[in-house]
């Protein structure tokens, strides 16, 4: 009697979720046929959202690289700004609290003065407590052109003069360091891209061109990219280096060599598309493309 109750009551309570039974197995397949039916582009951006740690370096890529683009707008000073008073300036704290200790909803920094050490009679900076200069967003500064276009000189945040703000401090010229990280990051950020875009595309379409036809073709570039990868990088830049003429400016000779030692870096890249397309042009659908009519670049 009671193993009776017992299954009256399993398929009752069976018959009372049914319904939600069936929307849970009618959802999964639809789950099922969208992974199935989903593009490319789909599935990496579905792969690239459950990997924590790569949404997490997209998004401090995407802040360094907006950085770069208004670095002239964030940077307190120019590239060419400098003080020789305050040559090797430790970084000025930015305060929240005044020496009394109240706070302060506006930041500030002190004024700086300097001293002579008593023994090495080196200079040395010490806070002026007595003077204050409120930290202000949208100053007026350095003049420049805002993405290249608009001639202006509004900065992002700064202090009124004679007050100073160096947030890393400043070199043996006397150059805020924190502006001239943010601009030379313009250079460091997108000299490279280019020339990685470039091996990038080279890697991939001579690589498949390699793996796709073989024989001859394959023999020909696997030659060319052995005596490519002899070449040793250190002497090149120094030969490259030496080959530009000397009015040519820094940034763009770096840009120069760059894109001249892509075309030697797209080699690793290569024989690794080349690896993939030896064991894919092999696959059914290719077989199956090839009999329905379709071009060797389709």
């Amino acid at each position: 009697m009671r193993k009776k109750g017992n299954r009256d009551m399993n398929m009752r309570t069976r018959l009372i979720n049914f319904p939600g039974i069936f929307k849970m197995k009618k959802d999964k397949e639809k789950a099922t046929e969208a992974f199935y039916m989903a593009s490319q582009w789909k599935l990496m951006w579905r792969k690239l959202k459950r990997h924590k740690l790569a949404c997490i370096s997209v998004f401090i890529l995407l802040l360094l690289y907006l950085q770069a683009l208004f670095a002239q707008f964030i940077a307190p000073q120019g590239l060419t700004s400098y003080d020789s008073k305050y040559i090797n300036c430790p970084p000025v704290k930015i305060h929240w609290f005044d020496k009394e200790g109240e706070f302060r909803f506006r930041p500030f920094v002190y004024g700086l003065k300097t001293e002579r050490h008593p023994e090495t009679l080196r200079k040395i900076f010490t806070i002026d407590t007595e003077t204050k200069y409120p930290v202000k967003f949208f100053v007026r500064g350095e003049e420049y052109k805002f993405l290249g276009l608009i001639k202006t000189d509004l900065h992002l945040f700064g202090v009124d003069s004679p007050g100073k703000l160096f947030l890393f401090g400043t070199d043996n010229m006397g150059r805020d360091l924190f502006s001239r990280i943010l601009l030379g990051s313009q250079i460091s950020l997108t000299i490279p891209l280019a020339g990685i875009l470039l091996s990038f595309i080279l890697g991939i379409l001579i690589g498949g061109i390699s793996g796709y036809f073989g024989g001859v073709v394959d023999s020909i570039i696997q030659r060319i990219i052995e005596i490519l990868r002899c070449f040793p990088t250190l002497p090149l830049w120094m030969t490259l280096s030496a080959a530009i003429p000397p009015q040519i400016p820094v940034v763009q000779v770096y840009l120069y060599i760059t894109i001249i030692l892509s075309f030697i870096e797209w080699t690793g890249l290569a024989r690794v598309v080349r690896s993939k397309f030896l064991s894919l042009r092999n696959e059914d659908y290719v077989m199956a493309a090839k009999i329905a009519g379709l071009s060797d670049f389709k």
